[in-house]
C-alpha cells in the first residue's frame, strides 16, 4: 500500500517514517510511504500557506490553492482510496478502522495546522476526517504518524511474527492479557503458573479470561455486555 502524507513540516515526518516498522515495511516492498512538502505547492513568493480568516477570528487558516494543487498533483499519477483530514472534531481513530485503512491501495493524508483549513477543502476534496483523542495538537503531523503505524504494522509481513499483530490490544475489543518473561521469580514476584504449565488449553482459557477482566475493570466502555 502507500500512504502520502502532506504537510508543512516534512522535517517532522521524514525520520520516523524510516525507522524500525514503517521502515522495514518499506524495504520489504510492503508498503510506501511519501512525505510532501505542502509549501512546494504554493503560488505565493513567500511560500506562504495560510492566511487571516474571514470574519475576524482569531489565529490563521490553511488556504485552498495550496491543497487543492497538491492533492490534484497526487490523484493525476493514481487513484486514492481515501484522502484523509487530521482534525480534532474528526472521527475517532481505533484499531478497526486501522485494520480497514490497511486494506487501502493508496491514502493521502493532509495534516492540519493552524486554525484549521479552509472548509472549502474539507466539503470538496476530503473523504474522511478523523481524530486521534479528544486533545489539540500543534499540528496533524503526530497524528499522521501514529496513523501510519498502526495501519502499517497490520500489514502481512510487517513484524516477523503475524500472530502478535493479531493479538494486539483492541483486536478483539477487548485490551491485552498481561504477558511475563523469565525469571518466573523475580524478588519473590511470580508469574502465574498456569502460564508455566505447558497446558496450551488452559493458557488459552487464562488468557481469555484475563483480557475480560482487565477490560471490565479498565475499558467497560469497550464490551458489549
Amino acid at each position: 500500500m502507500r500512504i502520502d502524507i502532506i504537510t508543512v513540516l516534512p522535517e517532522m515526518l521524514e525520520p520516523f517514517t524510516t525507522q524500525s516498522i514503517l521502515g522495514r515495511a518499506q524495504k520489504k516492498g510492503l508498503a510506501e510511504i511519501h512525505v510532501h512538502n505542502l509549501r512546494d505547492y504554493t503560488t505565493d513568493k513567500h511560500r506562504r500557506v495560510d492566511d487571516y480568516p474571514f470574519g475576524g477570528f482569531a489565529g490563521m487558516v490553511m488556504q485552498c490553492q495550496p491543497i487543492d494543487d497538491c492533492i490534484a498533483a497526487l490523484k493525476a499519477e493514481r487513484d486514492y482510496d481515501e484522502i484523509i483530514y487530521t482534525s480534532p472534531d474528526g472521527e475517532q481513530f481505533s484499531q478497526p478502522m486501522a485494520n480497514e485503512l490497511s486494506l487501502k491501495k493508496n491514502i493521502i493524508i493532509l495534516c492540519g495546522h493552524y486554525k484549521g483549513i479552509d472548509h472549502r477543502i474539507r466539503e470538496h476534496l476530503i473523504t474522511r476526517e478523523v481524530s486521534i483523542g479528544d486533545y489539540v495538537l500543534t499540528g496533524g503531523e503526530l497524528a499522521a504518524a501514529v496513523m501510519a503505524d498502526a495501519i502499517v504494522r497490520v500489514l502481512p509481513g510487517a513484524i516477523g511474527d503475524e500472530q502478535s499483530a493479531l493479538s494486539d490490544c483492541f483486536q478483539d475489543n477487548m485490551l491485552s492479557a498481561p504477558v511475563y518473561t523469565r525469571p518466573a521469580d523475580y524478588k519473590g514476584w511470580l508469574v502465574p503458573d498456569v502460564l508455566l504449565s505447558g497446558h496450551e488449553a488452559k493458557i488459552k482459557e487464562w488468557e481469555l479470561n484475563q483480557m475480560i477482566e482487565r477490560t471490565r475493570k479498565l475499558r467497560p466502555d469497550l464490551l458489549n455486555e
